[in-house]
């Protein structure tokens, strides 16, 4: 069996309850099928410039930014490679962290990989999971957000059903800085995990129709 390859990007600028959340998807993501390979990015400490939106890749036809060359550069061919994508960000405002805002923003230039190749997006799977500081505290715009982001490349959404609808949403009591307390939001997230392994996989197999018909 060909290779599943899984990226996960934290985007919290601490490693704590997401980083954790986010592990351990991955980790079930790894143990559903021996042919899964895992990678975890941190966005923390990263630096990139924001999007400007000038539109020089679509200009000079290109699929990463052609006016920026920081540390999203090699984030790309990472993202471009994987078959599937978890995104893990704590509540910020009741939305996603800056970093995981700007990570999403700098993909403008992604739109040329979908008219070059209408199946590429489509046969990726992505799935989102949100780290709440109290149990109702904005996990589900958060991950909204993640899955906006996903439906904006054309990618396939991964959840996790059975009260999981859009994808995990844990909560850590306090400000974040103590362990993970939240048993069942944590098996949540390798529920997740595991099902983003098999659709990677499904999607990546499938014969699918062609979108150019």
């Amino acid at each position: 069996m060909s290779a599943i390859k899984i990226l996960g990007i934290c985007g919290s600028p601490r490693r704590k309850s997401a980083y954790t959340a986010l592990k351990a998807a991955l980790d079930s993501a790894s143990a559903a099928d021996p042919n899964v390979e895992c990678e975890l990015v941190e966005l923390r400490g990263k630096k990139f410039s924001l999007c400007v939106h000038c539109n020089q890749c679509l200009r000079k036809g290109s699929d990463r930014c052609t006016v920026f060359q920081d540390d999203m550069t090699p984030l790309y061919d990472k993202f471009y490679e994987a078959d599937g994508v978890i995104v893990a960000s704590p509540v910020y405002e009741m939305n996603v962290t800056a970093q995981t805002a700007a990570f999403f923003d700098r993909f403008r230039s992604a739109w040329k990989r979908g008219i070059d190749d209408p199946e590429f997006f489509v046969r990726k799977v992505g799935a989102g999971l949100a780290v709440g500081g109290t149990r109702n505290g904005g996990q589900e715009m958060t991950v909204d957000a993640i899955n906006h982001f996903f439906l904006a490349q054309g990618m396939t959404l991964v959840t996790g059903g059975n009260g999981m609808y859009t994808g995990a949403m844990l909560w850590n009591p306090g400000d974040g800085s103590t362990d993970m307390d939240d048993p069942a939001g944590m098996e949540n997230a390798r529920v997740l995990g595991r099902k983003v392994a098999v659709m990677a996989r499904v999607m990546k197999e499938a014969n699918l129709w062609n979108l150019q018909a």
